[in-house]
């Protein structure tokens, strides 16, 4: 049988599309991870371990758990910024809070309880401002608390560019515990060029950061049209305000104006280029609408910001090289997503290996690379009977390469 590598591609594109295009956050809540075992957090000298201490064992009632701690460098130089605090389960990172300018924090767990899945992203699941703790479907608060099996599997960590962070498990976590969980250490890598907090945004007259103020008020009390209004004025005083534009596409994003959102985006780039956060959306409604060469070019100027930090990037970027026909590059990217993913909370990109390797007639490896990703995915997934489809196709190609192989 001659192995067809045009349907394989075919039925990506659907996949991918239908994928991004599932930013409805009404049923996103995932099942919880198995349990895990191990070890003391990160600078906590007491061992917790993973027993419910809930009346009854019942470690599916929904509770209030607090968590706080502090970020320090390693080299114990000040921080210089205010630093992400996400929490990394099944998925991309949920945004929790900020640091102060000390490096401290604190948060309730849940009340940002954000979609897991890697490439269905809603606009306020990604940082950059304030809004960045935003929760778009309601989350763990909404819901009284949150479970602690919810936190199996689950690790805490710092974000900052050009800077590695330590990670603190969070299966061991109870409500009843001390809420401490000790320092996170952030090690520094080299240089990176993008920023995730604006700068030009500090230098806006005081009308403009009130308009903006409100706007953020506005937004968190999910009053969109209110918000819009006092975004579109913070940039109409202040046209620099990349923050505001940022903000203001997020609105438009979350209402399902995507031509608007891209235009304010825009606009925060060209106020401020180095940010990075409008590169990082501009990516994702790339995706969402299928527009493959577009994600190149969007990921392409992610990266050249910050190449370090974020399997994303690198992630969306071998869907676009995949999907433009660009295998070596798909290939090369997806394995880079990989390797910043040593946690694999995001096996889709084995998928998006495998294929690659398949449009490359490497149906041998294409073929395993995508075997892990289903050993993973979950059996009623929508996906799943298209990937099983492709599947067998590569296996049958694999066997006819090598059979027909000649011998050394």
């Amino acid at each position: 049988m001659q192995f067809r590598g045009p349907v394989i591609f075919v039925a990506a594109t659907v996949f991918f599309a239908g994928a991004a295009s599932a930013q409805k956050p009404a049923s996103s809540t995932p099942p919880p991870a198995a349990p895990t075992t191990n070890g003391n957090t990160n600078g906590n000298t007491n061992p917790r371990q993973p027993t419910s201490t809930f009346p009854g064992g019942d470690s599916t009632v929904p509770q209030v758990i607090f968590i706080s701690g502090t970020v320090v460098l390693s080299d114990g130089l000040p921080l210089p910024e205010r630093v992400k605090i996400e929490r990394v389960c099944s998925g991309p990172p949920h945004v929790e809070t900020y640091t102060d300018k000390k490096g401290r924090f604190s948060f309730q767990v849940g009340q940002n309880l954000e979609m897991q899945d890697a490439s269905s992203q809603s606009a306020f699941n990604t940082p950059g401002s304030p809004l960045g703790n935003m929760n778009s479907n309601g989350g763990g608060f909404g819901r009284g608390g949150f479970n602690e099996r919810e936190l199996w599997g689950c690790d805490l960590k710092a974000d900052l560019p050009g800077f590695q962070s330590d990670t603190v498990p969070l299966s061991n976590i109870h409500y009843m515990d001390n809420p401490d969980i000790g320092t996170i250490i952030l090690h520094r890598l080299a240089k990176v060029d993008g920023l995730t907090i604006s700068v030009v945004s500090a230098l806006a007259p005081k009308d403009a950061r009130k308009a903006y103020e409100k706007g953020q008020s506005a937004a968190g009390k999910r009053k969109w049209e209110e918000a819009q209004t006092d975004f579109e004025k913070a940039v109409e005083l202040y046209p620099k305000y990349s923050l505001a534009w940022f903000d203001l596409g997020r609105v438009q994003e979350e209402n399902g104006h995507f031509e608007d959102a891209r235009k304010d985006y825009e606009q925060a780039i060209a106020a401020e280029p180095k940010y990075m956060q409008p590169f990082e959306r501009l990516s994702w409604l790339a995706l969402r609408e299928s527009k493959w060469q577009e994600l190149v070019d969007r990921t392409d100027q992610w990266l050249r910001l910050d190449p370090l930090n974020s399997a994303d990037v690198y992630y969306l970027s071998s869907i676009g090289n995949l999907q433009t026909q660009h295998p070596d590059i798909a290939e090369k990217n997806a394995r880079e997503a990989v390797r910043l993913d040593p946690a694999k909370k995001n096996m889709r990109t084995r998928y998006i290996l495998g294929l690659a390797l398949a449009q490359k007639q490497d149906f041998t490896a294409s073929a395993a690379a995508i075997r892990e990703y289903l050993a993973t995915a979950a059996p009623d997934a929508k996906d799943t009977e298209v990937v099983r489809k492709q599947l067998a196709q590569i296996e049958d190609a694999a066997k006819q390469q090598t059979a027909t192989a000649k011998p050394q």
